[in-house]
């Protein structure tokens, strides 16, 4: 794969883990350099390991997580969504800012990077084109790189429109969730 188009794979790839970012750096409000690496770092793993994980498993059950996992995404994003919506309205994301939930992250991760198990599938296909690993490594780094951005964007907005950024924030989740789901019935 030349160079070019797996950068802007990469890009591409990374945009619903970049948007989530954004919303998660709205809630942020110390350790911001800290928090931003996490939540880049569990980001940009997920969409590495998404591919490989679609790659080896070519065959067999991935059929299932092509047929399921967009509803199981948008279910993860919708949920985190209308969660973060509820405690901006009633004001407890003050709370929360300045923890990092886990196995939120896991979720969030997983959700926004199905679509890259679907790109390893296709490296599968011809991988004599292609060197696979170096591919997953450069899908990881760029999102790595684009999520610490989204998270110190998103604490920008955060710190300037506090609760509206949050409810904006809770429905571009529900909005990405929808998205997803529309493209795995062939909608989109």
């Amino acid at each position: 794969m030349k160079v070019l188009n797996l950068l802007l794979l990469s890009v591409s790839l990374a945009m619903d883990a970049f948007s989530v970012s954004l919303c998660k750096g709205l809630k942020l409000k110390q350790n911001l350099i800290k928090n931003a690496m996490i939540v880049a770092a569990f980001f940009g793993v997920a969409q590495a390991l998404m591919p490989l994980l679609g790659w080896l498993l070519s065959r067999g059950i991935i059929v299932y997580v092509q047929k399921f996992g967009p509803y199981i995404a948008f279910g993860i994003l919708a949920v985190i969504g209308v969660k973060m919506i509820i405690d901006a309205v009633r004001g407890e994301e003050d709370n929360v800012s300045d923890k990092l939930d886990i196995k939120e992250l896991i979720l969030l991760a997983v959700a926004t990077s199905i679509d890259a198990l679907a790109v390893g599938v296709t490296f599968s296909i011809d991988p004599e084109q292609i060197n696979v690993f170096i591919s997953f490594a450069v899908i990881g780094a760029v999102t790595f790189a684009i999520c610490v951005a989204g998270v110190l964007i998103g604490h920008k907005f955060g710190d300037r429109f506090g609760k509206p950024a949050s409810i904006i924030g809770g429905c571009v989740l529900i909005l990405i969730g929808v998205r997803i789901m529309l493209e795995g019935m062939g909608i989109l």
